[in-house]
């Protein structure tokens, strides 16, 4: 099974629908629709545009393995991280500064 039809397997799964129900819904027969799910039959990009819709995620999501949806979470992880990471490092400043006024200031009585 190719890694485009089992990723629409485990779409189809997760929302609880049979291959009868998505085969309707992209106006297909069923046997049609499980040679996608099988890779038996190679899908063609407004196929993919269909099916993509029908679960509303982009055709990258379809295409890419779950190691690149992790991925692509944990990249997304690490540019909040880093996005708090330069707040406080933007906060530490501000208070470095402020100890230094506050000791020109007691320097100068």
């Amino acid at each position: 099974m190719s890694i485009i039809g089992t990723n629409i397997r485990q779409l189809r799964q997760k929302n609880g629908w049979s291959q009868g129900e998505v085969a309707k819904r992209l106006k297909i027969s069923i046997p049609a629709f499980s040679k996608i799910e099988t890779g038996i039959t190679d899908i063609n990009i407004s196929r993919l545009n269909q099916i993509a819709t029908l679960f509303e995620i982009s055709t990258l999501d379809i295409i890419s393995s779950g190691n690149s949806k992790s991925e692509s979470v944990d990249c997304q992880e690490a540019n909040l991280l880093k996005i708090k990471v330069a707040s406080q490092e933007e906060e530490i400043m501000k208070l470095q500064k402020r100890v230094i006024d506050l000791y020109e200031e007691i320097r100068n009585r």
